[in-house]
């Protein structure tokens, strides 16, 4: 079977660091964009940031730039999202998504056209 589990995610205070994992099961992460989304209570899902599979582009939302970064070691078929100076308004449930086209997948991530793949990990960001 096909999967994507996220994990790494928890309670964090305002200005602390969490990284999340994305890792692959039946499949090889490799050949694939790899996108993260998230989505708060009540709030619409958002997309976060994605990573192509090959020049390894990359792509953020505005109000992550600068505190996120995303990376992939398709050796361990995993892809990371590291968040930095986090803030209480990062809380949410973050899933990742895989699509073999980078562009569409950066245009669609936020939508429903891109649906999460797991049960995503949940953080949450509160002094």
């Amino acid at each position: 079977q096909v999967h994507l589990v996220e994990s790494g995610g928890g309670l964090v205070q305002p200005g602390g660091s969490l990284r999340l994992s994305c890792q692959a099961s039946g499949f090889s992460l490799a050949p694939y964009a790899i996108g993260w989304l998230r989505q708060a209570p009540g709030k619409e899902r958002e997309a976060v940031s994605c990573i192509d599979s090959g020049d390894g582009e990359v792509y953020y939302v505005d109000s992550v730039k600068g505190r996120f970064t995303i990376s992939r070691d398709n050796a361990a078929n995993t892809v990371y999202l590291q968040m930095n100076n986090l803030k209480p308004e990062d809380t949410a449930v973050y899933y990742c998504v895989a699509d073999s086209r980078y562009d569409y997948l950066v245009a669609t991530l936020g939508t429903g056209a891109m649906q999460p793949w797991g049960r995503g990990t949940p953080v949450t960001v509160s002094s």
